[in-house]
């Protein structure tokens, strides 16, 4: 174990600040969930089916600003400032390019993408009107998430928890009159939530922008800064970030069709589903934010050069992400039975619920173990490949064909279909144990490596 207390200092810092960001963001999510819930089963449920669409744009987004963020933190250690505003203006290009792609789709087909995860045609109907509205948000929700995972890898992340809770401020305030149809305001039902949501965005962003541009002093980036995109640098963040974004992409397809499993099993599914997931992931987000906050201290220490320090920071690390796993669990575990109460909903739809949140509070522990050691310690560590051949093999060729052969072949009941798609946060831990402690993972970036050569070359 690690003794120097700097190191947990940081850690638990960054940690804490992004998570901190996380449970408000997910909270945003929670109370457009309670107040749906209370307003109508099938505005839940239906939202709920957006947020699937959502999810995947996040998780395309996201994956786009790891990879970037891997390059950001080893420039930060580095001290190479130049890296770091190229990368951020192949961040915001890229992910702008995918925001606005998944927002046409969403435009011209909301009824058949909201039909591939349920047929239960009231809660579709539902759904469509609420996407109608949230794809504008699309593109905004795009460039902050840039800007944002740019400042983390800098170290900066006190910016993205002050324009959380300006976003859950506006966005409670605003779902309260629109939805209800309070002071004044139209009675919008889900329509209503998307109002919110995509003016609490825009607010969101807006704020990002002018910090970025007149308050920080790390990067201090500016208009000239976002021109042509160095080809060069994108060529080596293409090679080692595609992988990452693959991984990403390839998961967030995969929880889709998850989705459209439990989806076809009935509308109570759906919506046990729904509450299970909010609730799971505004208690795990200290497990995600882990993750990150481990992807900027190793890809930091590896830009400085300091590699002696990776092992004994990533053996510390794995024993921090375990503490993590357990004290979520029982989180999860102990108000499971509480938070149901909040929802107007169906009694079976409630039952289920409880089971799903104690199933979720047992795969928590490995989730929390796997998830930060592939994507926090091994990306980080330049070997950007592996998380993604992991993931296929795990998620398409085991997880998803048996439990679609246990939902519609063998009838099971849909408790057993929810452990079987949940099966793998277990199984993949005892690939990261070995994948992490073999210590093979430490890569030079391309990029890193002419650096050097211009340096000697001067």
């Amino acid at each position: 174990m690690v003794k120097d207390k700097t190191f947990y200092k940081l850690f638990l810092t960054l940690t804490l600040t992004i998570a901190l960001r996380n449970v408000i963001t997910f909270t945003v999510n929670l109370a457009d969930s309670v107040m749906l819930g209370a307003y109508s089963e099938n505005a839940l449920s239906g939202v709920a089916l957006v947020n699937q669409v959502q999810f995947m744009l996040q998780l395309m987004v996201t994956g786009v600003c790891e990879g970037v963020q891997i390059f950001i933190s080893r420039a930060w250690g580095a001290k190479d400032n130049t890296t770091i505003k190229k990368m951020m203006n192949i961040s915001i290009k890229c992910t702008a390019v995918i925001a606005l792609l998944v927002a046409v789709l969403a435009a011209v087909f909301p009824h058949g993408l909201l039909s591939l995860l349920s047929n239960e045609g009231d809660i579709v109907a539902e759904g469509a009107g609420y996407l109608k509205i949230i794809l504008f948000s699309y593109l905004f929700f795009a460039v902050s998430t840039s800007l944002i995972t740019a400042l983390n890898g800098v170290e900066t992340v006190r910016i993205g928890f002050v324009t959380s809770i300006m976003t859950l401020c506006i966005n409670v305030a605003l779902n309260y009159c629109l939805i209800f149809g309070h002071f004044g305001f139209p009675e919008l039902g889900a329509r209503g939530a998307a109002v919110a949501t995509l003016c609490s965005r825009i607010v969101e962003c807006a704020v990002i922008l002018i910090y970025v541009r007149f308050v920080d002093k790390k990067i201090c980036i500016r208009a000239r800064d976002f021109g042509k995109i160095d080809k060069s640098l994108f060529a080596d963040y293409f090679k080692k970030g595609l992988p990452v974004f693959l991984s990403s992409f390839t998961w967030g397809l995969a929880m889709s069709i998850q989705l459209g499993i439990l989806g076809h099993m009935g509308k109570s599914v759906v919506t046990a589903n729904s509450i299970a997931n909010t609730l799971f992931q505004i208690i795990s987000v200290i497990t995600y934010a882990s993750a990150s906050a481990c992807t900027v201290i190793i890809s930091k220490t590896i830009g400085e050069g300091r590699h002696e320090l990776v092992k004994p920071y990533a053996k510390t690390f794995q024993v921090l992400f375990l503490i993590i796993g357990a004290a979520t669990g029982a989180a999860i575990f102990a108000l499971r039975g509480t938070i149901i109460n909040f929802y107007n909903v169906s009694e079976e739809a409630k039952n289920l619920a409880v089971t799903f949140l104690t199933i979720l509070s047992v795969t928590v522990v490995g989730t929390s173990y796997q998830m930060p050691c592939l994507t926090g310690l091994v990306r980080a560590g330049g070997d950007t490949s592996f998380v993604f051949k992991n993931d296929m093999i795990f998620m398409w060729c085991i997880v998803l064909p048996m439990s679609l052969i246990a939902a519609f072949y063998l009838k099971l009941s849909p408790a057993v279909v929810f452990i079987c798609l949940k099966s793998d946060q277990i199984t993949k831990c005892f690939v990261a144990v070995v994948k992490v402690n073999r210590f093979k993972w430490i890569k030079t970036l391309n990029h890193e490596a002419q650096q050097k050569q211009l340096s000697k070359a001067f």
